[in-house]
């Protein structure tokens, strides 16, 4: 069957307030466009054309508006609500009827990674998905006690996840994107809240690797991520997004351009995306785009 994929839009962004008292998190400017354009692009890359966003009830109308159908870009939108707030994991109970027994790809909104190999990981990550149930990335970090860490085998395959560990095993942690078979949303219905009173995604992909099921695409310390939770943060990857996009010639999170190089819609389509946006820089890198190709 068909991958599809899942965004996790329902954020409130306290820790961003008071900008997300007017506006969606999702949907705040990263750089020159909404952060949730950078997992989406993602997903379009991937091959994947069914897309579920889901979001808090109060965003369901601007969500729509700013994407609609999904047929401007070949692409097939859903939308579902997050009504509480029960966790990354809480996904696969509201996907389980518009996954309908797919593999999926899910994608954090506020996740953003840069790197010039960065889509040949996702799309090595999707094949391992493939052949074994589940897969993860392993992204280095300097300071993996912050996080939840992999344990790793002599052969580099992850054999544990340890929840912020004081003497951390390695310096992997498990980013905002995650790759599961159809198994997903039997396996999360399995899932207890935590202390914290959420479906841990972390408990999810420990049935995985339980199963034996679960395999792992470990990034290179080329691949920049960001977790956009913050003001500073947002600000810093708004930063590194302008400077990579300078010194590259390329228009990170553009999935319109993903969408056209998929063959999801032609070069007339494209152009008329182009010229809707044309006043904009964004716009005008579409637009310089088509003659270049």
């Amino acid at each position: 069957m068909k991958t599809k994929g899942i965004i996790l839009a329902a954020g409130k962004g306290t820790r961003l307030m008071p900008a997300t008292i007017p506006a969606s998190k999702p949907l705040l400017p990263l750089y020159d466009k909404p952060m949730i354009y950078y997992p989406l692009e993602t997903l379009v890359r991937l091959g994947i054309k069914d897309i579920l966003f889901i979001v808090q009830e109060d965003d369901l109308s601007i969500f729509k508006k700013t994407f609609g159908t999904g047929s401007v870009v070949g692409l097939n939108f859903s939308y579902e609500v997050q009504k509480i707030q029960r966790g990354i994991a809480d996904a696969y109970f509201i996907a389980e009827k518009f996954l309908d027994g797919s593999p999926s790809v899910l994608a954090l909104s506020d996740n953003v990674f840069l790197g010039k190999n960065y889509f040949d990981y996702a799309n090595s990550a999707l094949l391992k998905m493939q052949e074994n149930g589940g897969s993860v990335f392993g992204l280095p970090v300097p300071d993996p006690e912050k996080f939840g860490v992999i344990e790793l085998d002599n052969n580099k395959n992850i054999v544990g996840i340890e929840e912020k560990p004081s003497k951390p095993k390695s310096n992997l942690i498990i980013p905002g994107l995650y790759f599961f078979d159809s198994e997903a949303s039997k396996f999360a219905k399995t899932l207890k809240p935590s202390n914290r009173g959420e479906l841990e995604i972390t408990d999810l992909i420990k049935i995985y690797l339980s199963e034996k099921k679960l395999a792992l695409e470990i990034l290179d310390d080329s691949i920049v991520w960001h977790d956009t939770g913050n003001a500073k943060a947002l600000l810093e990857a708004a930063q590194k997004v302008k400077l990579y996009e300078q010194n590259n010639d390329v228009k990170i999170g553009s999935y319109e351009i993903a969408a056209y190089e998929q063959g999801f819609i032609n070069k007339s389509n494209l152009n008329d995306i182009a010229e809707k946006l044309i006043k904009s820089d964004y716009g005008q890198y579409i637009k310089e785009y088509l003659t270049r190709n």
